[in-house]
């Protein structure tokens, strides 16, 4: 049972301020003698960055930003997981992803705050961006309050408030439409954070000006909001008879992976959906005397991972060692396996390339047939190069910038077996760039896409396994147990 006090930060669109609610209520909390739980709705890696710093001086040091993604990791996970990362804490605070309602393409409420506020059975604050509205603002919330009665909206923040007497009639018209206003932020660019190709800069990029900024957003927050009415809200959302998830169970409850597994870890029917080839991982191999070291790259540049993901391959037996692809010349002592992930390489691609040590070293340990993952920017720095610029050279295919975003949620089947995966393993991925490769896939495929299209995309040669695809390992731990385990034929 997890009975962790909780609100969900959500808004009726993008761009109204959760962001900024949510992160500054965290740190308000924190700075308050609180242990706050960060989480973030949906496949956003920025944000949590954000997060974990909102939390950093709490007790205990802080926690990780974690992601809840009932769509990737299937709804039955997302209290699961909530439980496990809010384990101990006083308070969590899940910001909310895009509008309220919003949810996957063609899907529904799948994947949307209001499922995820559901699943959790938690209060939701609503942040309005009150720029040129009054009266309308409370249409505007009783509508969002009143479309799902399962979705309990226990108060509005607003935001961009232009004055007192603006504050005054907003107030007046959302008390006749019997929604409390916890907090009222003024217009003012203090509170802005700098944007670029993806979204918001990564904390990691701008530690100290974003600490600066997280600070200041604690002090609005405390200033603006009645702190003490949203800890009392928080408290109000019943326990959630869910047992936490345990990386160690996930892990053992995947052994010796001999077929494909849907993203919930089951089992398809024979002939059930599309396949993209066949084949079986490996078996049950016994366990090497000494862990093995799994280097996982992190950094400025590669800032895009989910927590649970060292969590996994801990559990699966490994030692996970992070490093920097910026800084370090060198993999990490006895490296067996590499996890690079997804970031920015397109901003440092200079300093990445100068780092020609680290890039050498990459590309004996791919060419020794060990286990590689690699995830969007790790797609990215294992090709030849980045727009002329060189890379780890590890596939053959060369990186460009583009005008486009490619961006959602897709279906995918592996196409053979790899290093994360048995042929035939069903996976939800999600993916997020402006970069593209030519060509897009090699001779053997990571993925076939089985929806919204049909293609085949990313690269399997030897133990690399590389995609723009990023895979939430929670909702497939097999992943994690196939590269520790890949990690002893090497």
């Amino acid at each position: 049972m997890c009975d962790v006090p909780r609100l969900v930060i959500a808004a009726p669109a993008s761009g109204s301020g959760k962001t900024t609610v949510a992160t500054g209520l965290m740190a308000a909390f924190t700075a308050a003698g609180l242990t706050v739980s960060p989480h973030k709705a949906g496949p956003d890696y920025i944000d949590p960055g954000y997060h974990a710093l909102a939390v950093a001086d709490g007790p205990g040091g802080g926690r990780p930003g974690r992601n809840l993604d009932a769509h990737m990791c299937g709804p039955d996970l997302v209290a699961p997981l909530f439980a496990h990362g809010a384990a101990g804490a006083d308070v969590a605070v899940v910001e909310g992803v895009m509008g309220l309602y919003d949810g996957a393409s063609g899907a529904g409420e799948s994947g949307s705050t209001a499922e995820l506020a559901k699943l959790l059975r938690a209060p939701v604050v609503l942040v309005v961006d009150a720029s040129g509205q009054s009266r309308s603002a409370a249409a505007l919330v009783h509508g969002f309050a009143s479309w799902d009665p399962e979705v309990r909206i226990g108060g509005v923040v607003l935001n961009k408030v232009a004055s007192d007497r603006h504050e005054s009639l907003l107030r007046e018209a959302l008390d006749a439409a019997g929604v409390p206003v916890l907090g009222a932020l003024r217009r003012t660019a203090e509170l802005a954070a700098p944007s670029r190709h993806l979204g918001l800069v990564p904390a990691a990029e701008r530690r100290p000006a974003a600490l600066a900024a997280v600070r200041a957003l604690a002090e609005r927050v405390r200033e603006s909001c009645d702190v003490p009415e949203l800890l009392r809200l928080a408290r109000t959302a019943p326990p959630l008879t869910a047992a936490a998830w345990s990386a160690a169970e996930a892990v053992a409850g995947t052994p010796g992976e001999t077929g494909p597994r849907d993203v919930h870890g089951a089992r398809p029917a024979a002939g059930a959906g599309p396949r993209f080839g066949e084949g079986a991982g490996p078996g049950n191999g016994s366990r090497p005397a000494r862990r093995p070291v799994v280097a996982v790259a992190g950094g400025a540049a590669f800032t895009f991972s989910y927590a649970e993901h060292a969590e996994l391959l801990a559990a699966a037996g490994a030692d996970v060692v992070p490093f920097d692809p910026l800084h370090d010349e060198a993999l990490p002592p006895g490296t067996r396996a590499l996890v690079v992930g997804g970031g920015f390489p397109e901003v440092y691609g200079a300093d990445l390339a100068a780092n020609e040590p680290l890039r050498r070293d990459v590309a004996r340990l791919a060419a020794s047939g060990a286990p590689v993952a690699a995830e969007c920017a790790g797609l990215v720095y294992l090709a030849r190069d980045l727009d002329g610029t060189p890379m780890c050279g590890v596939l053959d295919a060369r990186a460009r910038m583009t005008g486009r975003l490619t961006l959602g949620y897709r279906d995918a089947v592996a196409v053979a077996d790899s290093a994360l995966a048995a042929a035939g393993t069903r996976v939800r991925g999600h993916e997020f760039h402006r970069t593209a490769l030519d060509p897009p896939a090699g001779e053997t495929p990571a993925w076939g896409m089985t929806r919204p299209a049909r293609r085949v995309e990313g690269f399997v040669r030897g133990g690399v396994h590389a995609s723009y695809l990023h895979v939430h390992w929670a909702a497939a731990p097999a992943m994690a147990r196939r590269l520790v385990e890949g990690c002893e034929a090497a």
